[in-house]
């Protein structure tokens, strides 16, 4: 396997938390082949590779381990696309 095929399957099979109620969201990144589970905006979570929030004004990123995105004000398909992009890297 190459190795840039390697890093693509990778990224593509993320650990990514989610917060309620965003199921078409949890969707979307399952029909990617990301690992994907909703959390409730005051649970306290560890060991993903990426969170989607409503807001980064409503959490305290300091709860999270790993890099967060939101959800406002962006489309389910810009979000998946800023999420892969940033697993990216």
């Amino acid at each position: 396997m190459s190795s840039s095929k390697k890093i693509e399957e990778e990224w593509k099979m993320a650990k990514i938390a989610v917060e309620n109620p965003f199921d078409d969201v949890k969707l979307a990144l399952e029909e990617k082949g990301h690992e994907v589970k909703m959390f409730e905006s005051d649970e306290n979570l560890k060991g993903y590779d990426m969170g989607v929030v409503r807001a980064l004004s409503d959490v305290n990123v300091d709860q999270f381990d790993f890099p967060v995105v939101s959800i406002e004000g962006n489309s389910v398909d810009d979000i998946v696309n800023d999420v892969e992009k940033r697993l990216q890297r």
